[in-house]
């Protein structure tokens, strides 16, 4: 029973990466397009990018409960990538208020740059 919800934990995680991957690249990219056209800013923006980023906190605790519950040891560079994505979170966030004028551009180019962690890890993962 126990190899059975590991598993199944397991394939959460794998596909809550593409969750992660897809969310954090239209949050992306939907902040660059706001940059430019004022229509597009909305709070709805600002929910979808947070839901996009918390779910990269999902992401990494699902990782840690997968190797922990299985005893598994995960391809070099894996868990790292993860661990980067929840800096980068935290960096955006804190340049939030100095960038005020460009906070489009921050979360726009952030929100990418979590997608491609996101998708480094994942192929990582596969190699491993």
């Amino acid at each position: 029973m126990n190899s059975l919800i590991g598993a199944s934990l397991l394939e959460v995680h794998i596909s809550w990466s593409w969750i992660m991957i897809v969310g954090n690249g239209l949050a992306g990219v939907w902040a660059l397009v706001a940059h430019k056209n004022v229509a597009l800013r909305s709070r709805a923006l600002w929910w979808f990018t947070g839901i996009a980023q918390v779910s990269v906190f999902v992401q990494v605790v699902l990782g840690v409960a997968v190797v922990n519950r299985d005893k598994i040891e995960y391809p070099a560079f894996h868990a790292f990538y993860g661990f980067v994505a929840i800096i980068a979170i935290a960096i955006i966030y804190s340049y939030r208020a100095q960038l005020k004028s460009k906070m489009y551009l921050l979360y726009g180019f952030g929100g990418l740059f979590i997608m491609g962690l996101g998708i480094r890890a994942m192929l990582v993962g596969q190699a491993g």
